[in-house]
């Protein structure tokens, strides 16, 4: 009896202080620090280079293709404040065949930029000349022409971009054969600023 009534009054006694220490906020002295998130510069001023990746459709004279193209690209642009400008070459590899035979191989731009400046967006237009090289009736043939299309990027960091193009090509009398011929072209891209 005296074993029971010892371990009941030390059970009495200590309940409390459990009770009391469980319910009461643990205090520190240690500050807590925020973490500030990375700051990505406006300024879209300064040399570039990327690859992108992409979707192309094709017609020469009656003649439908689709399918992938990608290459790469490099630029340089001024931030004048509300707008951009800049120029751009790009060369692209495309794997686009023709219903009737022949393919568009690849397709080499020099384009001209012009954006309105949205801090870490940018919206732009662009036109310039297009090159490009297909095969058509068992012969390869290659002339220029003209390119227009509208873009967007979106910088990730200050040295990180990110966007998307689509571009509009015409050749007309392609490399004096008679044959007119147009692709689309649409592109996700990213690219590395300096």
């Amino acid at each position: 009896m005296r074993i029971l009534t010892t371990a009941s009054v030390i059970a009495l006694t200590t309940m409390p202080a459990f009770a009391g220490g469980m319910s009461e906020p643990v205090m520190t002295t240690e500050p807590v620090v925020m973490q500030s998130p990375v700051m990505v510069s406006g300024d879209w001023t300064g040399g570039y280079v990327g690859g992108e990746l992409g979707y192309g459709d094709a017609e020469a004279d009656g003649n439908n293709g689709d399918g992938a193209i990608g290459g790469l690209f490099a630029g340089y642009q001024v931030d004048l404040g509300q707008w951009v400008v800049g120029g751009e070459a790009s060369y692209d590899w495309a794997d686009i065949n023709f219903d009737g035979g022949g393919s568009l191989d690849n397709v080499g731009r020099l384009k001209m930029r012009a954006g309105y400046d949205m801090g870490n967006t940018l919206v732009y237009g662009t036109a310039g000349a297009a090159y490009a090289d297909a095969e058509l009736g068992g012969d390869n043939f290659s002339d220029w022409g003209w390119v227009a299309g509208l873009g967007l990027d979106y910088k990730v960091t200050n040295a990180v971009t990110v966007g998307g193009e689509i571009l509009y090509h015409e050749f007309d009398d392609f490399d004096d054969t008679g044959i007119d011929a147009t692709a689309t072209t649409v592109a996700a891209r990213v690219s590395y600023n300096f």
